[in-house]
């Protein structure tokens, strides 16, 4: 398992889990569909309207965003035929905290390779 344990908080990022939400979140459809469940609850045929995409389609892609967590569900309390997609907040706020300490500017370092002609260990004996 990959993780980074940031200098400023104890808790690691788990990096094999930002990976797979990241990959999950390259395909542009995917990132489409989560961009309109930031602005509340769709159901499928709402998102297939909205981007012009075939209801299977769109949930296929919701079924990899509910893979890695990105996205729950709920049934409908009065017709369970009906399933209503929302962002999953924890997960949201888990891959906005890891991004932040991941991408942090704080983190970058001043250092000098330990080779190369700069370097008095690697220069050629006189």
């Amino acid at each position: 398992m990959l993780n980074y344990v940031s200098t400023t908080k104890s808790d690691p990022v788990n990096l094999d889990l930002l990976v797979e939400r990241l990959k999950v979140l390259s395909e542009p459809k995917r990132l489409l569909i989560f961009n309109l469940l930031m602005e509340g609850v769709h159901c499928n045929c709402e998102l297939s309207e909205a981007l012009a995409l075939p209801p299977n389609l769109i949930s296929h892609h919701l079924g990899k965003l509910r893979a890695v967590g990105l996205v729950n569900t709920e049934r409908d309390v009065l017709d369970s035929r009906w399933i209503y997609y929302s962002i999953n907040r924890a997960a949201l706020e888990e891959l906005y905290a890891a991004f932040g300490l991941f991408f942090d500017p704080n983190r970058i370092k001043s250092r000098r390779p330990n080779c190369g002609p700069q370097h008095t260990m690697c220069l050629p004996e006189s």
